[in-house]
Order: C-alpha cells, then structure tokens, then sequence
C-alpha cells in the first residue's frame, strides 16, 4: 500500500502548465530523485505533498496517520532559538517539552523547582527520555553546537540544523530539496550515508549528481507538465532517457507526416466533399487537435566564454603568504604559482578559507603576511557566490549589457535580448528586476555577465547551487574549452572531477597542500575532507569560522591598515573598533538573510504588505551597514 498517491493532479501558474492530469505514488523504501529543469515544478510538487499547495484538479491521497518531515530549499531563520530548541522542534508536542527542560537545567539554580518536576513527569508520560536521545544524538552526528544562537551560524551550518530537525523525527516520508546547498563535501558525505541507512520513504530534489547516484534508487523526471518515473539509479536513467527521447522525436515524425498528408486530402476540397468520408475529416479534426496541444521541448541553454587576449604565462605567484582574522589564521605558509591554463580547484570544508584564497589570488585582497606577483595583460571574470555582482533592483539587460540593445561576445554583435534568451531567459524574465528572480535565475544571470565580458582567468566561487543539471553539464564543456585559466571553488564533486586538473588542498591548521589531478584521483591517493579539517577544537570556534566566509566582505575593507598601524591605536579606539567590527559582522548578516529572502521563486507572489515590510528591511540595513563603514573608516583615520 503506497503512502502517498496522487490521481490525474493539475496545476497552472496563469498559462504556465506545472502539471497536466499527473499521476505519482510513492511507498516505504524508494528512494526517489526528482528532476526536472528551474521551474519546472518540483518544489511546487513538494508543497501539494506536504498540503501547503492546493492542485486545481485531481486528487492528493496521503495514507491516514503518515508523518512527513520536509527540508525545504530556504534555511531557518528563528532569530530566539538555540540549535537545540530548532532540532528540538522536529518533535512537535515532545519536543516544546524537551526545549522547556533543556533550559531550566541549563540554569538549574535559578529554576523552577515544581515546574521541572512538571515537565519530567510529562516527558515520562510521553516518552520523551528515548525521543530526546535521538535529538541528542543527532546533534552529535551533525557535530552541531546546541546552546549557540541561530543567528550566530553561517548559511551551511544553519542546513544542517535543518537537516536535523527533518532527521530526528524519523518520518515515514523524507522530502529533501537541494539538501547539499551550502554544505561541505564531508557533511555531504556523512548524509549520504544517513539516507542509505533511512528505512522510510524519500523524495529528493538535488543538482548534485554523485550525491543523486548513490542515494536514489528510482529517478522521477517533471517534462511538459507530465511526470515519469523510472526504476533505477541515475545514469541509468540517462540512458533509458535518451531512447525516450529519440523514440518521442521519431513518432513526432511519422505524426506529422501523416498529418502534412490528410492535410492535402482536404485541400483538393469537392473531391473530398464528393467521397463523404466524414469519418476522415473528423480524424483529421482531431489530429489537428492532437498536434496542437503538443508541448515544444524546453529550449536548451547555449551560452559561450568571451575569451580575452592571451595573458602572460605568469599568471600569480605566492610567496610565503599568511591570513589571519584576528587570532584565526586560515592560511600559513603558503607559496604556490598558478600558470596560464591552469585549471585548478580549491577543496575544503566551510570556513577553511577558500574564498580569502581566491582573493588573494586575484590581488583582490592582501595577506597577512608574504608576497603576492600578478601576471601580465590578465582578464579576470569573478563569479560570486554571494552574487555581489549582481544589482537586485535593475532588471537583466540593465545589469548585464548595461542597458544597451547590443552586446559584443568573441567579436560577434548580439542583440541583447538574443542573448539573454541563451541562458534560457524569457523577454518577461529579462525585463524583471533581478530581486525578483529565483536563485538558479540569479546564478544565470551572473553567468551571462561573467561570461559577456573577454576574460584569460575565470574564477568561479560555488558556481553550481540552484543550477539545473543540464545547465551544469554545458558550463562544464564551456570551462573545458576555455583556453584560458579557470580557478573553481565547488562542493560538487563530479563537477570539479569534469572541470579541474590539480587541487589546493586546505588541511588543518591554515596548511594548504597542492596536488595533480582530479578531486577522485586525490581520494584515491588517500586525501579526505572531515571536521578536524577546521581550526581549532572549540565548536562555537567552528561555527564562527563557517561564518567567516559569508561576512568577508566585511573583513576585506577591514583588514587593508597595517599590522604596524593597528598596534598604535590607543585602548579605547581599539575597543571601538571590535566594536564597530561585530556591528558589520551582524548587518551583513542580515543583508545575506534578506537578500536569499528575495531570491525565492514564490517571493513577489506573497502579500503586498509582507513584500513592502521585507523591502523596507533592505533599505534600512543598507542604510545602517553604509553608516558602519564609515564610523569604521573615521576610527581608523
């Protein structure tokens, strides 16, 4: 008996057709990857599932009693919450419970004496000794800090919380999507393990295509409304859907043949009128019929580098280099030179410094300590994780061509918009300002900006999140045929195996290694990625250097003053300064959580007020963090 069954279900977006009359089941034990291009309908899917999204037609049937966790695409945002009481949330009634009693014994001597023996004895009642074992455990797997705030956990951290409080309650039906956007390979890893071991049902949404082949067991595919499934893993699916495809293309054919055929027979008109064959006419009407309600193929990305005149064959030098912020030191001793052509690689898990590396590797930011020599006549394009390159508030030809009508791309001129439309933009898309824009649309749209300007050095930070899979494989053969230098941070292994041919390797203590090769040839060799990879053993030190990453923006405009000139400063300033320092660190943060807030697909199809409240949000941290940097810049003056 299935757990979830869903009967000719339709939906539409206006003239968008999600699903048209789908029928889908799922039942204990599949493991079921869902693809299907940006937009085509799998969160959507996920949310009839869970009953948050009413179908237009059909019918939803969940088998009564099932209880289903669902780790959405967004990260938790509860700004009260510690990561126990998040996790601790997964158990609904049990864990308020749990919550309650974790923090009267934190502050046993200030506690409530009779209102502890209350709890107790209700989680005696309700098993809640065992269920939060489970929350402990959990905790422990996913090597969480539980009493720090949730405010104070970067992006990847903040997933995993969410993975735990979908994990603890050992639902009968797991729906993950994206569930390795901005995690580490070695958390990746481990949860790939922890869903091999899952007994329950699961329904996945991932672009991470090593991590869909060793956990799904059945492939689910949303095309043109309809939604097919196919038992087995993922590069079987492959083949079984290029036969599909080459076998749909074929009867289109002989279809439209024979209807280019009747449509003859009717022309010659009194000759038909004179046989009467009435019942040809009417087959005809409803070829016609037929042929019209056949839905185009989704066009396909098609996109190309700009290649830049050829850099020197330097292309930078490390010498000793050092970083630091404040007593961390993410990289020591550090000396390295990057070659033109070289493609390489950056590995390591969040907060180790990858990003700080790169940057410093583009001149773009100055060590601690060492030297940096820059090549000759170098096009840099940077590709950001954080999208910085991105104006929210202008629309696509105004972000990307600078709002001309004609963009130049290996010497060829282009119509903006026929541009634009190679990264699968419609006109409706590109007019629309990129706030309103999904994340994979956002990464697109970067892509295209990138890749419009000539470039020899390509350094991409995290291109892959949100990005459709065949979108990705394209990339790939774009950065295989760039005959310049690329330079990639991923947590997608099989993209940095398809893309690299050496890696810088951040190990423990701020040590980077480097080694020839894909990131699977440096596994081989017997390489790993796990936890001690980061510095220090204190694991809210840990999850201030998860942090790091995403507040760099902050530390770049604080760390340009000398080593020299900092140690003058007098006490007070320099207590000023720390000061002023947490204030970024924190209005970044908020600019982070607002701006992924945005970059939801369903964002400006929410209430008018929520959108306006959200906006205002924007333009007063906006104002704030400016206000900041300048308060920074006149202490340090």
């Amino acid at each position: 008996m299935p757990l979830l069954r869903l009967d000719k279900v339709s939906l539409n977006f206006g003239t968008h057709v999600l699903l048209d009359q789908t029928d889908f089941q799922i039942s204990k034990g599949q493991r079921i990857g869902l693809l299907g291009r940006n937009g085509a309908g799998k969160t959507t899917l996920m949310k009839i599932i869970t009953g948050s999204m009413q179908v237009d037609a059909g019918e939803c049937w969940l088998r009564p009693g099932t209880q289903i966790a669902w780790l959405e695409q967004s990260l938790p945002t509860a700004a009260d919450q510690t990561v126990y009481d998040m996790v601790a949330d997964g158990l609904a009634e049990v864990g308020d419970l749990l919550k309650e009693y974790h923090h009267l014994i934190a502050d046993y001597e200030h506690a409530d004496t009779k209102r502890l023996e209350q709890v107790q004895a209700k989680l005696e009642v309700k098993n809640g000794w065992s269920l939060g074992q489970k929350v402990d455990t959990v905790i422990s797997q996913l090597q969480l800090p539980a009493d720090t705030p949730l405010t104070e956990l970067s992006g990847g951290w903040r997933k995993r919380v969410a993975l735990a409080r979908a994990l603890v309650r050992e639902p009968e039906l797991l729906l993950l999507d994206e569930p390795t956007n901005h995690l580490d390979i070695p958390t990746i890893e481990w949860l790939e393990k922890a869903l091999q071991d899952y007994h329950g049902a699961l329904l996945l949404v991932t672009h991470d295509r090593s991590f869909l082949e060793k956990v799904a067991n059945e492939i689910a595919e949303i095309d043109r409304g309809q939604l097919y499934q196919f038992e087995g893993t993922y590069q079987r699916f492959l083949r079984f859907r290029e036969e599909q495809l080459a076998a749909e293309e074929n009867a289109n054919k002989l279809f439209d043949k024979k209807l280019a055929e009747e449509e003859v027979w009717i022309r010659q008109g009194i000759k038909a009128r004179r046989t009467r064959n009435e019942g040809r006419v009417r087959a005809l009407k409803a070829m016609r019929n037929e042929r019209s309600q056949r839905r185009a193929k989704p066009g396909k990305a098609n996109f190309e580098a700009s290649q830049g005149e050829r850099s020197g064959k330097l292309v930078v030098e490390l010498t000793d280099i050092s970083h630091r912020y404040g007593d961390n030191e993410v990289i020591r001793n550090f000396s390295t030179t990057v070659m033109r052509g070289d493609r390489i690689g950056l590995v390591g898990v969040n907060g180790a410094g990858k990003s700080t590396l790169l940057k410093i590797l583009l001149g773009k930011l100055e060590p601690s300590e060492g030297r940096v020599k820059l090549g000759t006549k170098l096009d840099i394009a940077y590709f950001d994780q954080l999208r910085e390159h991105l104006d929210l508030e202008k629309n696509l030809i105004d972000n990307i061509c600078g709002g001309q009508d004609f963009i130049e791309v290996n010497g060829k001129k282009k119509h903006a918009i026929s541009y634009l439309r190679d990264f699968l933009f419609t006109p409706d898309r590109i007019r629309t300002p990129a706030k309103a824009l999904s994340g994979g649309e956002q990464n697109r749209a970067i892509l295209a900006k990138v890749f419009s300007k000539p470039s020899n050095v390509l350094v991409l930070d995290e291109p892959t999140n949100d990005l459709d899979i065949e979108t990705l494989e394209l990339l790939e053969d774009i950065l295989l045929e760039f005959q310049g230098t690329v330079l990639l941070v991923s947590h997608d292994r099989q993209f940095m195996d398809n893309v690299v041919t050496s890696l810088m390797v951040f190990e423990k203590s701020g040590e980077v290694v480097e080694t020839v090769g894909s990131y699977s040839d440096w596994i081989k060799q017997g390489g790993s990625l796990t936890e001690e990879n980061k510095q220090g053993n204190n694991e809210a030190g840990q999850v201030k250097k998860g942090k790091q990453e995403h507040t760099e923006s902050a530390y770049n405009k604080l760390t340009q003053q000398s080593p020299h000139h900092k140690n003058q400063l007098s006490h007070k300033k320099k207590k000023d300064l720390e000061k002023q320092l947490k204030l970024i660190e924190q209005l970044e943060y908020t600019k982070q959580e607002l701006d992924m807030m945005m970059a939801e697909a369903n964002f400006y199809t929410e209430d008018k007020s929520h959108i306006d409240e959200v906006l205002k949000k924007v333009a007063e941290n906006n104002r704030k963090l400016d206000n900041a940097y300048r308060s920074w810049e006149e202490l340090e003056s």
